[in-house]
């Protein structure tokens, strides 16, 4: 790798398209946006316009460059290719020394292989997560390999994640164990202490996420009768934040709508939707960021799928993968709703993710790599080194 001119700030293209990406990407956003080191140009896809941009501000993050690619109900292939055409516009009129794209969208996808084919290097944040199921989440396992084929940097979040990419056969001196930047905002966001929970009621309160593609369907009228079920009780309640996605509301909305014990509300921001997670008593989700967030909370965590690129969690016990059978997600609830005991062992099973201080790791790891004269990837020393 040449070296880049010291007196220079890198020139850093922060990819983002979705709500989790701008939340995970936001403490990278900052941290290079208070230092001389680096030069943030964050560049927004409008992959989930409507969740993204109520947000970005409260987080301190400034845009530079907003696409609008999204068309109504339109097909993964046309959204890639859009994505990688007007990605590559941007790449070539500004030039970055590094384009850092996070996680497992179409966006990350699309970000990593414009910059291959402009001849860029690609840090990938939150690299080697996989559920081994190239279809299960879709297209999500899919995206996160092909980055992994790309990337020049792999920041993983575990040690696990980080196994992963050198059984794949990534140098393991492109890869990193950082944590998760998830993590580094979630505890920014808590010091705010500007959100405002959604929950109304002293009564056990259930947090509810649901919108992965492969859910959708018959699968979520089955979750949202045994959210009814669950709100029947009489001493709950649930607190659902409506996904964006038409295909989303147009099961819950009917299934759900208008039920005593159950809130559907529009997409928390940032800030409330931490405030909500830091005040209830359970989280059930299909959705990936919550897995990692809640044990961070000491918030025991039903995960509403088959498969999970995040096992961290279920391993050390803050989380369990349930399925999506609706008897199952009624008892598996009830056990943690009316069991002190088996409450306690979820809630006090710590947290594997990180300790907030991924951001860090990751532009320390860049800053050293674009400051010598060795190859990408040179690893630190310390307990974050390469894997």
């Amino acid at each position: 790798m040449s070296t880049h001119p010291s007196a220079m700030p890198v020139r850093a293209m922060l990819v983002l398209g979705t709500r989790p990406e701008a939340i995970k990407l936001a403490p990278l956003a900052r941290a290079m946006a208070s230092g001389t080191q680096f030069e943030p140009i964050v560049v927004t896809t409008g992959q989930h316009r409507e969740m993204l941009h109520q947000m970005l501000g409260l987080l301190g993050v400034d845009v530079r460059i907003a696409l609008d690619v999204m068309r109504s109900r339109q097909q993964l292939s046309d959204l890639t290719a859009r994505l990688v055409r007007e990605l590559g516009e941007v790449m070539r009129g500004q030039r970055p020394d590094l384009v850092v794209v996070q996680g497992d969208t179409t966006t990350a996808l699309a970000g990593a292989l414009a910059a291959f084919y402009e001849k860029i290097p690609v840090a990938h944040i939150e690299a080697g997560l996989r559920t081994g199921v190239i279809d299960n989440p879709f297209p999500e396992e899919l995206n996160r390999s092909l980055i992994g084929r790309m990337a020049r940097w792999h920041f993983a979040p575990t040690a696990a994640a980080a196994r992963h990419l050198t059984d794949e056969g990534v140098p393991a001196e492109q890869v990193f164990t950082t944590g998760n930047t998830v993590i580094d905002n979630l505890l920014w966001v808590l010091a705010e202490g500007t959100g405002t929970s959604a929950f109304r009621t002293g009564d056990k309160r259930i947090l509810v996420t649901l919108h992965r593609r492969e859910n959708q369907g018959e699968r979520m009228r089955g979750m949202g009768r045994a959210l009814r079920r669950l709100a029947g009780r009489g001493d709950v309640e649930i607190v659902l934040p409506l996904h964006m996605s038409p295909a989303v509301r147009d099961v819950l909305l009917p299934e759900l709508g208008g039920h005593e014990g159950i809130s559907l509300v529009e997409p928390l921001d940032y800030l409330d939707f931490a405030a909500t997670l830091a005040e209830c008593d359970l989280v059930l989700t299909d959705s990936g960021g919550i897995q990692e967030e809640a044990p961070s909370l000491s918030k025991p965590a039903l995960v509403l799928r088959t498969t999970t690129e995040r096992p961290e969690a279920v391993e050390v016990g803050a989380a369990r993968l349930i399925g999506t059978d609706p008897d199952t997600i009624v008892s598996c609830a009830e056990r943690l709703l009316d069991d002190p005991a088996e409450y306690r062992r979820m809630a006090g099973a710590g947290n594997p993710f990180g300790d907030g201080q991924a951001a860090t790791r990751v532009l320390t790891q860049l800053a050293e790599d674009f400051a010598a004269e060795v190859p990408v990837g040179t690893a630190t020393t310390g307990p974050y080194s390469a894997a």
